[in-house]
């Protein structure tokens, strides 16, 4: 405990489960421990807008009141200007070009560990901590000389890990993370199944032990994706087609409306389902299937762009490793290499819905080693 008695961290409290109890164990290892809560939403927006998961004031209460439990010091920072042109406006660009977002990296990247990090050491912190379920640890590296006759200095270098709970695992959002940020980075998490955190919060009696979670995109609040992207994109209405037969078999309302794979609310009456299996914007048609196993929806190849990894610099190529293409998917065996500044990915086994703009991220055993977006 020594260790940590003096050093200060800032806790990102979101007023859910997760979070507080991270701020638990943080506090209960010795650290001093601070709370703050994010501020996504603009005063200007009208309260249907401001009340997203994310940063409503019903969230932003509960954070209040976790904070007060642990007897910690509590604040709010409002950064709706930089969630809005870091993360909101990338999630339009990419819709609009034709790419399905992935706006919990961006928002990882550019906020919660860009923005939030930066004025936190700038305020005298000396880490920042979250709720992600996420292993990070301290691994020597090569010693390294400082100059002739210098003695040598012991190096660190920290590693990222899936977390313990394979289903709350976080870390496929967290691939653009450095080793300047990583240093300053705290995950309490990672060894903790979501069961034993629920159990943790009942046992720290903090306020949102039973408080429930939600898989929504937390800004567009209670409305549905397609709902906010009409609000915020022109589109144009065209034909759907059915790719076995050529035949038109209902009508979209716009491209950027769907997703490689997707399969409810396409808008096809009749028999179904369908699933959704390319774009031509050139025709603006949206090619579907009824078939789920269509070989249109499978692939064993794909490209990834700008590749950011975790030890700051690539891994030797070929890599032999596995890469997760979704949140939900589970890893799959592939062997990456270079061309350029591109990646080319080759898969073990056809990988279903490969879709541009989401990210792939490689691993190595339970190591995850870096990412990239698909192109």
């Amino acid at each position: 405990m020594s260790e940590v008695k003096n050093k200060k961290v800032l806790v990102l409290l979101s007023g859910g489960v997760d979070s507080a109890v991270a701020a638990a164990l943080l506090a209960k290892k010795g650290y001093s421990v601070t709370g703050v809560f994010m501020i996504f939403s603009s005063a200007s927006q009208s309260l249907a807008e401001k009340e997203n998961k994310c940063c409503s004031l019903e969230a932003q209460e509960s954070a209040r009141r976790v904070a007060s439990c642990l007897k910690i010091p509590f604040y709010t920072m409002n950064l709706a200007r930089e969630f809005r042109e870091k993360v909101i406006r990338y999630f339009l660009q990419e819709y609009k070009n034709g790419r399905t977002p992935n706006p919990c990296v961006a928002c990882n990247r550019e906020i919660k560990f860009g923005v939030m990090l930066t004025r936190a050491l700038a305020l005298g912190f000396d880490y920042v901590g979250s709720g992600h379920y996420v292993k990070s640890e301290k691994r020597k590296v090569k010693s390294v000389k400082q100059g002739a006759g210098s003695a040598r200095r012991k190096a660190q270098s920290v590693k990222l890990f899936q977390a313990k709970d394979q289903k709350k695992d976080q870390s496929y959002f967290l691939y653009t993370l450095t080793q300047e940020k990583l240093k300053h980075l705290l995950f309490p998490l990672g060894d903790c199944l979501k069961s034993e955190a629920r159990e943790m919060a009942k046992e720290f009696n903090l306020p949102v032990a039973d408080r429930k979670e939600s898989q929504d995109l937390c800004f567009v609040g209670k409305e549905k994706t397609a709902d906010f992207l009409k609000k915020h994109l022109a589109v144009k209405i065209g034909k759907i087609v059915e790719i076995a037969s050529g035949k038109v078999v209902g009508e979209h309302q716009g491209l950027p409306f769907y997703t490689i794979g997707q399969r409810k609310n396409i808008g096809i009456g009749g028999i179904g389902p369908f699933y959704v299996t390319a774009f031509d914007f050139a025709e603006n048609i949206l090619w579907v299937s009824q078939d789920k196993n269509d070989p249109a929806l499978f692939g064993k190849k794909l490209k990834v762009k700008n590749p950011s990894w975790i030890a700051g610099s690539a891994p030797k190529f070929p890599l032999q490793c596995r890469v997760k293409i979704r949140s939900m998917y589970k890893p799959a065996l592939a062997v990456a290499r270079t061309q350029n500044s591109i990646l080319l990915v080759d898969f073990q086994k056809p990988q279903k819905a490969i879709t541009p703009g989401q990210a792939a991220v490689f691993y190595r055993g339970r190591e995850m080693l870096g990412g990239g977006t698909i192109c």
